[in-house]
Formats: structure tokens, C-alpha cells, sequence
């Protein structure tokens, strides 16, 4: 007997049962099903592009759920699909892949998995330092209980599990796999991320921009090299990339509107091999974040037309000013329907209670890959937040006790109850509101 099959025998032998208010129905099914389920993605994380296993055992969970499920789509990617008469088609997505780093959370079930990185060709140790499992886990208990209430809803519910958002390819690869010309255009999409700087269990909705968008900018500064000695018969491109990074400061604080939020940040600086010799060449790589187009095309404007000026000012010639080269690899932002998220925010306050609903702005400017899934053609979305972190946990980092770790992180640790249970809670809730009867 195959070990799909064994495993395929296993989630046969769990029989959902949804009885009781929306709540006990999920606290239920946490029970008897979605914590081994957390477990098991939990102790075998898979990174971007080769998320075979995580694939496959997504797939089975949406089939037994009673999904027309297909693999494959932009790589590693699953779309699930439940029609139920008319109505409007609503997609909701979960991403699915780990990171390379090695887990030091002290959990009793922490990942001592490794995989050979596909970038590096290295084996590294592979960790959910994001979160991702609490994603699909809630969306298998999200599918679970929809299957199970279809007397609830009418239309067509589209469950994407997304490869590759730590690299942001999944969804660009997803949509130019023809996502939308084979499975159907959806009215609405929807996403949530789960939280280590939130409460566990809460619901964090802004109608703003929940993720900035993101591009990665490279410029390249030819120099003339020359003895460190003999300064004056060169162009130093180190000098040249200090004065271009002082000045590109200026563009979020002198130049874009103080309402309109951005970061231009050099995260890297590469140039020289010796002491005493001025290098001819200089190599500075960006990232730039916004929460607008408008502010995406000011900065990308605003760093070109600054290396360039400023090798103009060093003396270079106009074949040799300095090189800007932006990555297609960029992410729009992410923004929220604002009619949407008031409409889903009542919804949550009035099933899940008031109090675990709340509005906190993002102090950072994180991207993310949902939104091509919602533009070009223009969808409807909301992304919202789930906390994963409990009180107690924030209260002890607040007497000066342990700080609580960031995603990323190798301390990185999720309560999984009950940031699931609220991953589905907050899902299923949301689908109620747009395709209940």
C-alpha cells in the first residue's frame, strides 16, 4: 500500500460533524481533525516552487471535502472548486510555502526538516517562519464546513493554495497559467495572513492598504579606476554611490507628500577588492515600497533621475552615468475594497463578537503577491489579519520580558488555538456574508 494511500485512509476515518453555532462547529472540527492536520504542516514546511508534498496532501484534504480539485496550476498550485447553484463565485486563497531557516522556537513540534534550497542548491533547514500553515490548515476547515453546510450559501466557492508568495511568484505564475480563463473569473477574493504582533484569535481588517507594493531596483555606477593613491586620475564610484544614497533620501523626506507613505531603502552596497585601489565599478541594490502607483512611479522617477544627475555632477560621461535597472519581479500593492472590509467587519463584530474585531493600521511596509490575483482584471478583495500571539505573551514583553518574535524569525511560534479556529471562523463568516441565503 502506497503512502498516499495510508494517508488517504487516515483522513477517510475522520468524519466531519458541524452541529451547534459557527464556533462550537469549528472548535469541533479543530479537535477531532485540523490540529493533527497543523501538526503535520507544521513539522514538514516546504520551500517556494517545491511544495510537492504540501501540494499533494492539500489536494487529497479538498477532495474528500467534495471539491472538483486540480493540481499543477503555476507549478505547484491547487484550485478547488464547489458549485452550488446560483450565485456569485468567491475566491478565497491560502499560500502555502516555508522558509529557509532553521527553527529555534523550542516547540515540542518544531520543524527539523530540510530540503536543497532551489536558489543556492544547498540543503538548508526549512521552517513555517510565516505562518503558512495555520493558512491551509484553516482553509481545509473552511472547506470542510462549507461542503458540510451547503444549505447556508448559494454560487461557487474557488479554494486557491498558492506556491511560492515568500519569493512572490506563486500568484504571477497562478494567473499566467490562465487561472481565470479556465476556472472562471471570480466577484470577489479574499486572503488573511495570520499574526505574531496581534492578539490570538482576533480579526484585524483596514480599509486602506494591509501590504505595500515592492520593487527591487539595482544601479550600477561605472567609475574609471586608479591607484588609491593617485585619486585625481580616477572616478571614484565609491564616492559617486555615497553621494547617491545620501540624496536618495530626499525623495521620501523632501519629496513625496508627507501623506503619502514610502521607503526607499539601499540594502546592499558592493564595490572595491584592496586597499589602495579605486574600484571602477560599484554595484547598490534598493528596495522601494509604496502604498500607491502614484507613489511607485515618484520614487522609481525620483532614483533614476537622482543617479543619473549625480554622475552627471562626479563628471562622467553620458555613456557612462550610472545604470538603474528595476526588476520585473515587483509586487503592487495590496488595497482593500473599503466598502468590502466595512461590509465583512460587521459581519465579524456580529458572529465572532466586538471585541475580537479590531482596526490596527501596519507599522511596516511588508508586500505580498495576492494582489495579482485582483488586478489586471480588477477584482474586489479583502485581506485581512488573524493574531497568533496570546496576551500573555505581549504582557511579559511589556514588563521588559522576552520581546515577541516577528515572522521570519527563527523564534517564530503561532498559537495554533486559536489562530485557526479564528482563520476559519473569520473565513467562513466572510463567505456567509457574500454568498449566504
Amino acid at each position: 500500500m502506497t503512502k498516499r494511500m495510508l494517508c488517504l485512509l487516515a483522513v477517510l476515518s475522520v468524519t466531519p460533524a458541524f452541529a451547534g453555532e459557527l464556533g462550537d462547529a469549528v472548535k469541533q472540527d479543530y479537535d477531532g481533525h485540523l490540529a493533527g492536520l497543523f501538526d503535520h504542516f507544521h513539522r514538514n514546511p516546504e520551500l517556494s516552487t517545491i511544495e510537492h508534498e504540501t501540494a499533494r496532501r492539500m489536494a487529497m484534504e479538498l477532495s474528500l471535502a467534495d471539491f472538483n480539485v486540480t493540481e499543477g496550476v503555476g507549478g505547484t498550485g491547487v484550485v478547488a472548486i464547489l458549485e452550488n447553484g446560483d450565485g456569485p463565485m468567491v475566491m478565497m486563497r491560502a499560500d502555502m510555502d516555508g522558509l529557509p531557516v532553521e527553527e529555534k522556537s523550542g516547540l515540542e513540534n518544531a520543524s527539523r526538516a530540510k530540503q536543497v534550497d532551489p536558489i543556492t542548491g544547498n540543503e538548508v533547514f526549512t521552517m513555517h517562519a510565516c505562518g503558512h500553515d495555520v493558512h491551509i490548515t484553516s482553509m481545509v476547515g473552511t472547506a470542510r464546513y462549507m461542503a458540510a453546510n451547503r444549505d447556508k450559501w448559494q454560487g461557487t466557492l474557488m479554494l486557491i493554495v498558492q506556491p511560492a508568495e515568500e519569493r512572490v511568484l506563486g500568484a504571477r505564475a497562478m494567473r499566467d497559467d490562465d487561472i481565470w480563463g479556465r476556472f472562471g473569473k471570480p466577484d470577489y477574493a479574499l486572503a488573511f495572513h495570520v499574526n505574531s504582533g496581534d492578539v490570538s484569535g482576533t480579526v484585524n481588517v483596514t480599509e486602506g492598504s494591509p501590504f505595500a507594493g515592492a520593487d527591487t531596483v539595482d544601479i550600477i555606477i561605472h567609475g574609471v579606476g586608479a591607484h588609491g593613491a593617485h585619486p585625481h586620475a580616477g572616478k571614484d564610484p565609491i564616492v559617486l554611490g555615497s553621494q547617491i544614497v545620501l540624496a536618495l533620501q530626499t525623495l521620501v523626506a523632501r519629496e513625496l507628500p508627507p501623506r503619502w507613505p514610502g521607503v526607499v531603502t539601499v540594502g546592499s552596497f558592493h564595490s572595491g577588492t584592496k586597499h589602495n585601489i579605486i574600484s571602477d565599478r560599484a554595484h547598490l541594490q534598493l528596495t522601494v515600497r509604496n502604498t500607491s502607483e502614484a507613489t511607485r512611479a515618484k520614487l522609481l522617477d525620483g532614483i533614476k533621475r537622482i543617479a543619473e544627475n549625480m554622475g552627471r555632477v562626479a563628471g562622467l560621461p553620458e555613456d557612462k552615468l550610472p545604470e538603474v535597472i528595476v526588476s520585473n519581479e515587483s509586487v503592487p500593492p495590496t488595497i482593500n475594497d473599503a466598502e468590502l472590509a466595512r461590509q465583512l467587519r460587521a459581519a465579524w463584530q456580529a458572529e465572532m463578537g466586538e471585541e475580537r474585531v479590531v482596526h490596527k493600521p501596519s507599522l511596516g511596509m511588508g508586500a505580498e503577491d495576492f494582489p495579482f490575483f485582483t488586478v489586471d482584471p480588477d477584482i474586489r478583495s479583502v485581506y485581512w489579519q488573524i493574531g497568533g500571539t496570546p496576551q500573555a505573551d505581549f504582557d511579559r514583553a511589556a514588563a521588559g520580558g522576552e520581546p515577541v518574535p516577528s515572522r521570519h524569525s527563527p523564534l517564530f511560534k503561532i498559537e495554533p488555538e486559536p489562530s485557526v479556529s479564528a482563520g476559519v471562523e473569520s473565513t467562513v463568516t466572510a463567505l456567509l456574508a457574500l454568498m449566504g441565503t
